[in-house]
This record gives structure tokens, sequence and C-alpha cells, in this order.
């Protein structure tokens, strides 16, 4: 009875501070595991309103994550940091030339995956939670670049993240077949409807990135490292089928719609929020800008900024000496030759930038958590795709009208100044991408409420089978129906032997009867 209580004043204390409101508070609270041994920070933008709001509701969190600042302050979240080596490449400028990898950088991860898979289980913290995972009621991970924590999710109801949206691959491990001819990879995308030429290439770009992960990729690498450490668990291909419930970082306005599984529900915005009032500097800043506003430039948190090669950072200040606007870059270290325009910070409050409308134009690398930012908060977008799942961002952002794509190695002094310029000038742009905004707002309920209710049905339901496509225990042979339409065919063949026979003997019967009435 005093949980009742303590969780219902939780449940409303939450709503006032910002959290989903919910009509009833849980059935009981709930013990959550979350392994993300290598999720990236800006992954975290997802993962954090989610917890927050579940441990608001009175559930038990344990988190195990490799050594970035603790970020929750709450009694029912415990974390517990890891010394792992860094996700992601110790210099971060082989990003900027990604462009040429079909992979979109992929491959730069495969070391850290290895290193990160080979600690994981030698820490004690971590081999004591997993084999205490049966006392968790839920599991909780990302479902790129943490293969190493799927073992935590053997005879465990488990809900993956896809930060960077519907992923074709995965899609199809729970059951979902999306069609090459009209879905895009995460890595890649077509302008629509697709040619005959794109989608023979869609066909062969979703083969080739599925096989590279489960065959070549990063499954084996993290199984190799693995297998000492657990010898006896399944292959990792087995593991990932017994996800319950993904929570996808898309939104069908945002991207192409296409046909999803109850099991796969799309949260995207969930970490957006009203813009509030700017720090005094920053706010001077913008006041100053008069009529003329302001553009923001950040390139994320993954590739930074002081990543980029000296050549790029020359081309973007002169540029910006060019402009009559003022510009806020997002810079990790210090920039030389500095115009007067442009005041450089190492971090800013991004979505209270974008939701400022003195703010004209959002140069950004055109991630998914940003892009969907720009969009929430209605900021045409300048994007310079560097790697992954940016490039397809882009093309999406462009295709709808909500803003411009540039390539680095196309970039120019003027290319730069003049794109920003039709930006900010054309009201084509803020029409458009202000459409998008009303669109993606346009909900049901908040994706933070959506997420939390579809978590908690999981483990109400003890990972709720229901869900489940039974598509995802069929083969290939079994799903494409091959083995049908062998005995169609085998059928066929059989009755096009048999006619053969037939005409056959009819015909030797009449050529004999004919010579011997000659």
């Amino acid at each position: 009875m005093l949980w009742w209580g303590t969780t219902l004043v939780a449940v409303l204390c939450g709503a006032a501070a910002g959290y989903p409101e919910v009509r009833l508070p849980p059935s009981k609270p709930y013990k959550i595991l979350v392994p993300i041994p290598a999720m990236e920070k800006n992954h975290y933008t997802i993962l954090e309103p989610l917890l927050t709001a579940l441990a608001h509701r009175g559930h038990q969190i344990v988190k195990l994550q490799a050594s970035i600042p603790k970020t929750f302050n709450h009694p029912n979240v415990t974390e517990i940091l890891l010394q792992l080596p860094r996700n992601s490449p110790a210099s971060r400028e082989p990003y900027f030339s990604c462009n040429v990898d079909p992979l979109g950088g992929m491959k730069l991860l495969e070391e850290s995956r290895a290193t990160i898979s080979k600690k994981f289980y030698t820490i004690p913290e971590v081999l004591e939670l997993y084999r205490r995972r049966g006392e968790f009621d839920l599991v909780i991970t990302g479902h790129l670049f943490n293969e190493m924590a799927f073992p935590f999710c053997l005879g465990v109801p488990c809900v993956m993240l896809a930060t960077a949206g519907i992923d074709h691959r995965y899609s199809a491990v729970m059951g979902n077949v999306l069609s090459p001819a009209f879905s895009d990879s995460i890595l890649s995308g077509y302008p629509q409807p697709y040619s005959f030429f794109n989608r023979v290439r869609n066909l062969c770009f979703q083969l080739y990135v599925a096989s590279y992960w489960q065959l070549w990729g990063f499954f084996p690498i993290v199984e190799k490292e693995l297998s000492p450490h657990l010898p006896d668990i399944p292959p990792l291909t087995e593991l990932e089928r017994n996800v319950s419930l993904m929570l996808s970082n898309s939104y069908f306005s945002l991207t192409n719609a296409v046909p999803l599984l109850p099991s796969q529900v799309e949260v995207a915005g969930i970490h957006c929020h009203p813009g509030q009032p700017l720090p005094q500097d920053l706010r001077e800043w913008v006041d100053g800008s008069g009529e003329a506003g302001v553009v923001y430039f950040s390139l994320g948190t993954v590739a930074l900024g002081n990543g980029m090669p000296a050549s790029y950072r020359r081309l973007f200040l002169d540029a910006f000496a060019l402009l009559t606007y003022r510009v806020i870059w997002k810079f990790e270290s210090n920039l030389e030759d500095v115009p007067s325009n442009v005041l450089v910070r190492e971090w800013l409050p991004q979505q209270d930038l974008l939701s400022d409308p003195r703010v004209r134009v959002f140069i950004s690398h055109a991630g998914m958590f940003s892009t969907v930012e720009a969009v929430y908060h209605a900021t045409p977008v300048l994007a310079l795709p560097i790697f992954a799942d940016q490039p397809r961002n882009a093309d999406n952002l462009a295709s709808r009208g909500f803003g411009l794509v540039l390539h680095w190695e196309h970039l120019t002094v003027d290319l730069i100044a003049d794109t920003i310029i039709q930006l900010a000038e054309n009201p084509r742009y803020l029409r458009k991408i202000s459409e998008g905004s009303r669109q993606l707002r346009d909900q049901m309920e908040s994706p933070l409420e959506r997420a939390v209710f579809w978590t908690e049905y999981v483990a109400r339901h003890r990972g709720a089978p229901q869900l489940k496509s039974p598509a995802a225990q069929l083969t290939w042979i079994q799903f494409l129906m091959l083995d049908v339409a062998a005995l169609i065919l085998t059928i066929l063949l059989a009755f096009a032997a048999i006619l053969f026979y037939i005409h056959r003997c009819l015909t030797d019967k009449l050529i004999r009867r004919q010579k011997g009435t000659q």
C-alpha cells in the first residue's frame, strides 16, 4: 500500500516536471537492467528520457555503462561506470573521409568493438549481474554496436533501442522483411519512387550490409572475444531474435512510411521539448543579431568539430566572414582568426537555440537526433553528412524541402555562403519545415508516453510473445516459400513430363499405324 502511494505521488510529480501523464500507476515496480557498454554519448538522447520516466514511475533501474560521467541523480537508478575503451577512434578526423566507404565508416568501429567485447565480461560487476539477470523483469540495450550485451537477453524479456531509426536488417530479424523496392537502408537512401537501377542497388546494398554484419563484420568479431568468457551462449544471430520490443528513433512523417509490426514502435521526438530561455551571453548575442538573425553550426558529438581537417575550418571561417548574419559555432577547441560575427562555444543548448525564431539556419551533420530536433523546432537545415546514417537523413531533409545538402569534397567559400543565404532568405524552406514540424507534433500521445507504455507492457506480460511475428522463427527458405515453390515447380515439371510421355507414346503409335497401312 505504501508503494502505491509513493508511486502515485511520483507519477504526479513527474507529470508536473514535464514527464508524461499516465492515467494509472504501474501494476508493480519492475527491476530493469540496462547494459550499454558501447553506446555513444549522443545515443543517450533517446535512453535518458525513457529511463527517467520509468524511474519516476517507481521502477528500479541498474545501468551498466562505459566511463561516461554519471547522468542520473535519482534514487531508483543505480549507475555502474565501467572502465572500458573508447567506442570511437581516438582521432575523429577519419570520419570526414568516410564518404568513400560503402559502410559509411562502420569499419572504423571494429577495433574498439573487439576490445570492448574482450574486456566486458572480465569485470566482476558485469559477470555478477549476468549471472543474476534472471532476477530482472526486463533488459534494455541498444541494437547497434552493443552486441556484446546481447547475452543479457538470454531468458529475459528484452527491449532494443534503434537510435538510427528503422534498420532493415534488424527488422528482418524480427520477422518484418521490408521490401528493397521502397525501403531505405539506414546507410543509404534514394529518391522515391526508386528507379530500376536504384532498386537493384538497394537490394545489393542491403544484402551486403546484412552479410557484413552477421558473417564477417561485427558478429564474428564480438563472438570471437566473448567465447572464452561465455562458452555456452548461443550465436548472436539466435540471441538477437529474443527481442520483445524495438523502440525506433523514427516517425513516418520524417522518413518513408513502412509497414511495422506491433513490436516495432516509433518514438522519434522522445527527447524533444519546448525551448527554454537562453543563458545571458547567448541571449545577448542573439538579441544583437537584429533583423538579420543567426546561423547555428554544430556537427554533433561524434565527428567533433576539432576533428575537422584544417582546410575545411578555413573554408567555413572565410564563408562566415561574408555573411550579414551572426554565427554560433559549436567547436571543441580554440579557433584562430575568428570573424567578429562568429561566436564559438564548446557546448551549446541546441534545442533552446533551434526554438528561437531568430535562428534562421541550422548547419548540421544530419545525425538522426539533430534532424528530429530541427524538424520539431522548424529550423531549415544545411546538411553536411559525414558518415553512417547521415547521408540518408540529409537526402530525406532535402527531398521534403526542409533544407539543402552540401558534400564536403565540393565545398568552397562562395558555395557555403550562397547556400546559407538561400536557406535564410527563401521562405519556401521555412514554410516546408514548419509544415513538417506540425506533422511531427500532431500525435495522439507523446513519444515518451508511448515508449513508457510499451516498455511496461513487455515487462507486465513477461516478454509479450503476442507481439512477435511468427515470421521471425522461419528460415529464408520458409519465409520466401522457396520450398513450396520448389514443390509446385516439381509438380509442374512432373506433369509436363507425363504430357510429353503421353504425347510421345501417341505419336509413336500413330507412326506405326501409318506404316502398317502403307
